[in-house]
């Protein structure tokens, strides 16, 4: 998925902020659990108030995600 997820954000980054978490740092656990967090790989789209807007568990394709974040804008 990283190349993927990078080759969005090459495209994107100047739209979407790419915020990856580290899933073993406890540091991140409040926001793991404030987002429902299930497995690894789980994807969040969020807004600029930081509610979700889609959540993909597992592998995605880049067409779907570029096409969320599209609709998103």
């Amino acid at each position: 998925m990283a190349p993927i997820v990078h080759g969005l954000e090459a495209v994107y980054s100047k739209e979407v902020k790419f915020t990856y978490l580290d899933i073993d740092d406890p540091a991140n656990d409040e926001f793991k659990t404030r987002l429902g967090y299930i497995v690894q790989p789980h994807f969040f789209l969020l807004d600029g108030e930081g509610n979700i807007i889609n959540q993909w568990l597992g592998p995605v394709s880049a067409d779907e995600l570029a096409s969320a974040i599209e609709a998103a804008k």
